[in-house]
């Protein structure tokens, strides 16, 4: 594993509303990411995990804190060097794959690199090698409807680390799936993250979490414990 770090979060808080209807969904959250390394955040539903991945990526701003990606402060950052940043160095995956169903599947993987302004002919080049890398490039040519729900969150995380993405964000990537699949999709981002990239795993699945170099735990807001044994049930909770 690296020692270069690629996401940090500096005393984050992220704070709802007002008054008597104010949320505070992250209080001082904290957190290093190197590169190499997946990080699995396990939470109660509702404890913050989700907002403290969609701020690490760029997705919402902090009330306050600072969030840094690859030695690149987002707080500061205008639209345009953000869209950049989330376009060029930031990879998601999500549970509902977010595919275009009128896309084949390598002009789905391609998208990004065309819409960062690739020649596509390049990118289309990019995207195979991707596909490759996830031993998909077989489904290329076809549509997301033509293939299966595991094949599709292989091509979501081939689309995901197209280009020179550096970071790979995972939101309950494989909550739709079967135990076999999930485990088939957890293995090809794994491979992915050894390769150099930092990743960040949201789960309530101990047995993906398990997959993590650390598991940490989030409850109302903060990061209250690291675990390096057993995972524990009562400590984060059902979804």
């Amino acid at each position: 594993m690296s020692t270069e770090v690629l996401v940090e979060l500096l005393n984050v808080q992220k704070t709802y509303g007002a008054g008597e209807n104010e949320v505070r969904a992250l209080h001082g959250a904290n957190l290093k990411v190197r590169a190499g390394e997946l990080v699995a955040i396990m939470g109660a539903s509702g404890s913050g995990k989700s907002t403290l991945l969609t701020i690490a990526g760029g997705l919402e701003t902090p009330t306050s804190g600072d969030v840094r990606i690859a030695n690149e402060s987002l707080p500061g950052m205008n639209q345009k060097a953000l869209s950049r940043l989330r376009r060029q160095t930031i990879g998601y995956v999500f549970q509902d794959f977010n595919l275009i169903p009128s896309l084949t599947v390598v002009e789905n993987v391609a998208l990004p690199l065309e819409l960062d302004g690739m020649r596509s002919s390049h990118a289309r080049r990019a995207a195979i090698d991707s596909l490759i890398s996830m031993g998909i490039e077989d489904l290329a040519k076809r549509f997301p409807d033509e293939i299966s729900g595991g094949q599709r969150q292989r091509v979501a995380i081939a689309r995901s680390f197209v280009g020179p993405r550096r970071v790979l964000l995972a939101d309950e990537p494989t909550g739709a799936l079967d135990s076999k699949t999930s485990e088939s999709v957890i293995r090809a981002m794994r491979k992915r993250i050894d390769g150099g990239l930092a990743g960040i795993l949201v789960t309530h699945d101990a047995k993906l979490a398990a997959w993590a170099d650390r598991i940490l735990v989030i409850r109302d807001g903060q990061i209250v414990e690291e675990l390096n044994g057993e995972l524990r049930p009562e400590l984060f909770g059902a979804n």
